[in-house]
């Protein structure tokens, strides 16, 4: 091989080649259209992963209000926090039944939800496994990159485009 040109032959450069492997050598589009529903595909998967995104922060927002407006009770006198909420403008007061009847002296309170939300089992397994799937195809979508067809990866573009059109919109909140 002549290296004088500079190229190293490790495809640095995109190809336009129809023939190139995608994920596996068992991948290998043989035709036009083969290549053709290869590069749909890749639209696809990356219009998905732009709607995992988009789910995750409509996820992250109902989680975050449902933390927001969780309440606590706290029997008045029990535990080192009741001085706290005694003195708690936000507090009401209230009536609480329980096993062992009526406890008039309960105060209700509105979590502060100043810091991390405390881990609950309902909410940080989900978005952990939703995290992974995410992190999988985002991953899949940068090995089809890596390949260097120009086809794929205008794929990759054209899917996250399509994706972020359909979808952008509710992944754009913020945390405030």
């Amino acid at each position: 091989m002549d290296h004088s040109s500079g190229s190293s032959g490790h495809g640095s450069i995109f190809m336009n080649s129809r023939d190139t492997p995608l994920f596996s050598s068992n991948w290998v589009p043989s035709s036009a259209g083969g290549y053709a529903g290869t590069c749909i595909f890749l639209i696809i998967l990356a219009s998905v992963l732009r709607c995992l995104v988009a789910f995750k922060t409509v996820l992250e927002q109902r989680w975050l209000a449902q933390a927001r407006c969780r309440r606590y009770v706290v029997v008045k006198g029990r535990g080192t926090e009741a001085g706290k909420i005694e003195s708690d403008p936000a507090a009401k007061a209230g009536a609480l039944i329980t096993t062992n009847g009526v406890e008039e002296n309960v105060k209700i309170i509105q979590s502060n939800n100043e810091g991390a939300i405390p881990f609950r089992l309902s909410i940080d397994v989900p978005r952990a496994s939703l995290v992974t799937v995410i992190t999988g195809v985002a991953y899949l979508l940068m090995l089809a990159v890596m390949t260097m067809n120009v086809g794929y990866f205008s794929s990759v573009l054209a899917g996250t485009f399509v994706g972020e059109l359909a979808v952008g919109r509710y992944a754009q909140w913020e945390d405030h």
